[in-house]
């Protein structure tokens, strides 16, 4: 336990919610939820399952229907091809990335991880007793990676590259050269490449890209999917692992005796969000879209911020180190804990990120929360100069 810490972003949610609570008013753009309701026809799945009496325990590995459709639509998206018994159903994403990690990664074991990154990564491979081994990537260059760079890192010990691809929290898009060089450096020297692929579907610019669509890729390759934020799923807690066999085999072991299966009913709700109507998450791409466009204007105008122009994800990842150096905001730690208290506005450090001068700001808000949030985010800059 004293090799990992609590989630950031969930640290920040609490904070938030004490001073809710005192009737403070926030404007939060720290947690990475849509703030779009759960499509009807999926809602409507789970109820007629829990009618139907559909709520008793399931394979640890998930239905078969869910696999199945699993299966279909990452080969309709992405052109993949996987058997059922190459599919394990999580709860949630993150579920399905401990998974993988845990199963794969052991005591003294490296993965290569590029940052910024996800806050959970770095702590799910310490909590294996893995060594992350972190590659800085350019902010001048949109955060974006290469497979030399990665290249330069591996050693006898590595295990494993996780890449995330859009990034959380940079929005940053890989291009799918990086991933076919690193999938083949994965098969030359016998290490695991963990993509996750949590936000996929939300890419600007371009089609959405998965390295499970490359020819001969599959032998060293494990893919972690969540229907969280595509379907605007959150809360509902469902997730995918596809891997070879035996890597799924050995999951199903580990979740056997830890979750077992997600839960029944929302198995049939993720059959009807996989294989229903799609248009609900074009809509939502849409509306991030004009989101992003407000957002990233709205930072680039406060003196002493920059921000680059996030390529996927709905995360802006502003460089605030124009605005570091005084005391009580020397960190973005400090920053952000100031600006929540002093100015009502929620966003995370980007200390749990793996940076030193930036806070991320989830647009995943309504519009007008996001001018009134702009609002109080320059005013309390403007008093710090």
């Amino acid at each position: 336990m004293a090799r990992i810490s609590v989630s950031a972003t969930a640290a920040v949610s609490m904070e938030a919610e004490k001073l809710r609570a005192a009737g403070v008013s926030l404007v939060d753009f720290g947690m990475g939820e849509p703030d779009f309701p759960t499509p009807e026809h999926i809602k409507q799945a789970a109820i007629a399952a829990i009618q139907e009496n559909f709520t008793r325990y399931t394979a640890a590995s998930g239905i078969a229907a869910l696999k199945d459709a699993i299966r279909q639509r990452h080969r309709d998206d992405f052109g993949s091809q996987y058997e059922r018994d190459e599919v394990l159903v999580t709860v949630g994403g993150k579920h399905a990335l401990f998974n993988a990690i845990s199963a794969l990664v052991d005591h003294g074991d490296e993965v290569i991880l590029p940052a910024p990154y996800w806050v959970s990564f770095k702590d799910q491979i310490t909590y294996a007793g893995g060594t992350p081994v972190i590659v800085a990537t350019d902010e001048a260059d949109g955060f974006r990676l290469s497979a030399e760079m990665i290249a330069r890192q591996v050693t006898a010990r590595t295990r494993m590259i996780l890449l995330n691809s859009p990034s959380n929290p940079s929005g940053a898009v890989f291009p799918p050269e990086t991933f076919r060089g690193v999938l083949e450096l994965c098969r030359e020297r016998g290490i695991w490449l963990l993509s996750d692929e949590c936000y996929s579907k939300f890419v600007y610019d371009g089609r959405p890209y998965s390295a499970a669509s490359e020819p001969n890729g599959k032998e060293w390759l494990i893919i972690a999917g969540s229907l969280s934020k595509t379907y605007a799923m959150t809360g509902w807690r469902l997730g995918y692992l596809m891997a070879p066999k035996a890597v799924i085999k050995a999951a199903v072991n580990l979740q056997s005796h830890s979750t077992s299966n997600a839960t029944s009913f929302v198995q049939k709700a993720g059959i009807a969000a996989l294989l229903g109507p799609q248009e609900p998450v074009s809509q939502m791409l849409a509306e991030y879209a004009r989101r992003r466009t407000v957002i990233v204007e709205g930072l680039r105008a406060v003196p002493g911020v920059t921000c680059n122009m996030p390529a996927g994800a709905f995360y802006a990842y502003p460089n605030i180190s124009g605005l570091l150096g005084k005391p009580g905001v020397k960190t973005p730690l400090e920053f952000a804990s100031k600006l929540l208290a002093e100015g009502g506005v929620v966003t995370v450090p980007g200390e749990a990120f793996g940076t030193s001068s930036h806070i991320r700001f989830s647009y995943a808000a309504s519009l007008d929360a996001i001018h009134e949030g702009l609002a109080r985010f320059a005013c309390f800059c403007a008093k710090l100069r």
